[in-house]
């Protein structure tokens, strides 16, 4: 059997089981514990309640779910619900020939054994609950006229509950012919349409009306008469009562006097007892405050020497600790860097030794031509040097004055050159004179030229007053020195 054989043998196979499966599913019936299933259609044996065994035609199932045979088996449900009647009778004579009305409920459902269910199955498998609570209803109201024509209205007022009992004991065997069961049957109402029920109940009205009153005008006599007593023996008890309060209040005043001077004499001593003692205890408590601010002087004492010796442990752990390792650490990054120089100095050096052997000779030629040159250059400035100091010899200090003189206009400009940068300059005019307006301005630098030789006397030793006075043709025009006071 090759592979496609297989494949087509299982999938018929899965076909098979699938719908085995949904017949099996779709004829499962089930029912809930309120319902029982009849099954009908094939015979079995069973036995009666007498034990006999009995073929029947049908099978049941209560609270639970069975395989319906297709073609050979029919289900069907009934339903184990209670049912509920309101009886309501119209006008039945009673044996005293009185009408009277009748309103009940009563609860059956079908019994839970098998015979009732068979037989309820036989009687109302294929009606509905209306029909049967319709033939039920009719049943039990038949049986209440019939109770009510053999009773009194008295017994059917009085004694309800056995009424009521009566109705359900007579009723119950033609039920159960039928499968059913009362399970409760209640009397709600009770009337007639003559009076009779309100006449039965008016003697008894009237009689309790008579004992009522009798009994208050009694109850009232009887409550005179003791209010009276009350009254008479309340005032005996009163006048009693007054002379023991009067007693009372007497010794009570003289035990309160008593309690009064004892307790004076007793809080006078406890007075003065709590002064000596307050006094006592404050110059206790004086002296333990004395020890206790000694103890926290000595206790401040040692928590500053604690401070300080934290203070100092934390300057040696934050600042000479890390300047010691600062320190390490920058004289070994010299010595690494020492190292590395030298040892960089040596390798270059060798590489010099090594190359520079070859170019010495050349050097030395090409040094050789240089300092020649170098030679010759050296007495042509040696020569202007000394034909510089030469110059400079003759070069007096009328000279250097007239120098210093020619160099007055850059330096003026010099002063005046921050002017030059100003934008706007606002002068504000408080007088009149060289003092006033723009003159000011000019006055200013001319102040600070003439503070110049000053100046240039306590920096160079030089004073320019007699340096001008030595220049030709100088001396001539520059005024005497003031004679010293």
């Amino acid at each position: 059997m090759d592979t496609g054989q297989i494949v087509i043998v299982s999938a018929t196979l899965i076909v098979v089981i699938i719908v085995i499966f949904s017949i099996v599913a779709s004829r499962w019936v089930k029912v809930g514990p309120n319902q029982v299933l009849i099954v009908s259609g094939r015979r079995r044996i069973v036995r009666g309640p007498d034990g006999r065994p009995t073929s029947v035609g049908f099978r049941l199932v209560r609270g639970g779910g069975t395989f319906v045979i297709p073609v050979l088996e029919m289900a069907e449900v009934m339903s184990l619900e209670l049912m509920t009647l309101e009886v309501r009778t119209p006008e039945v004579y009673t044996v005293m020939g009185v009408p009277v009305q009748v309103d009940g409920i009563a609860q059956i459902k079908v019994r839970n054994d098998d015979v009732s269910i068979s037989t309820a199955g036989e009687q109302f498998l294929s009606m509905g609950a209306a029909q049967i609570r319709q033939i039920a209803l009719q049943t039990v109201e038949g049986h209440l006229r019939a109770i009510l024509g053999m009773l009194t209205v008295e017994e059917i007022y009085r004694e309800r509950d056995k009424f009521a009992q009566r109705v359900q004991d007579v009723a119950a065997t033609d039920l159960a012919n039928m499968g059913l069961q009362i399970v409760s049957f209640t009397i709600r109402d009770i009337r007639d349409t003559q009076g009779y029920l309100d006449a039965l109940g008016k003697p008894r009205i009237a009689q309790v009306k008579r004992d009522a009153t009798i009994g208050e005008a009694e109850a009232n006599r009887d409550a005179i008469i003791r209010s009276a007593q009350a009254n008479q023996e309340g005032q005996q008890a009163k006048y009693a009562a007054d002379t023991q309060i009067a007693e009372a209040d007497r010794d009570y005043k003289i035990k309160l006097a008593e309690y009064t001077a004892a307790v004076n004499q007793k809080k006078a001593e406890a007075d003065l007892a709590y002064d000596l003692q307050k006094y006592q205890t404050q110059q206790l408590v004086t002296a333990e405050q004395v020890k206790v601010q000694v103890v926290e002087k000595e206790n401040l004492i040692q928590v500053q020497e604690k401070e300080i010796q934290r203070r100092e442990k934390e300057l040696t752990a934050t600042i000479e600790r890390p300047a010691d390792a600062e320190r390490y650490r920058i004289q070994q990054l010299a010595d690494a860097e020492q190292y590395r120089l030298r040892t960089t100095a040596q390798g270059q050096a060798d590489a010099i030794r090594a190359t520079g052997v070859a170019e010495a000779d050349a050097n030395k030629a090409r040094g050789l031509a240089e300092a020649e040159v170098i030679r010759q250059q050296g007495l042509a400035t040696a020569e202007a040097m000394v034909k510089k100091a030469a110059a400079w010899r003759e070069y007096n200090e009328a000279a250097i004055a007239q120098m210093f003189i020619d160099r007055m206009p850059e330096i003026a400009a010099a002063i005046a050159a921050p002017l030059a940068k100003t934008e706007k300059i606002v002068v504000v005019s408080t007088g009149d004179g060289a003092s006033a307006g723009a003159s000011k301005v000019t006055g200013d630098v001319t102040a600070i030229i003439a503070q110049l030789p000053p100046v240039v006397e306590a920096l160079t030793g030089l004073k320019l007053e007699e340096l001008v006075q030595k220049i030709p043709g100088m001396a001539s025009k520059t005024p005497p020195p003031a004679p010293e006071a």
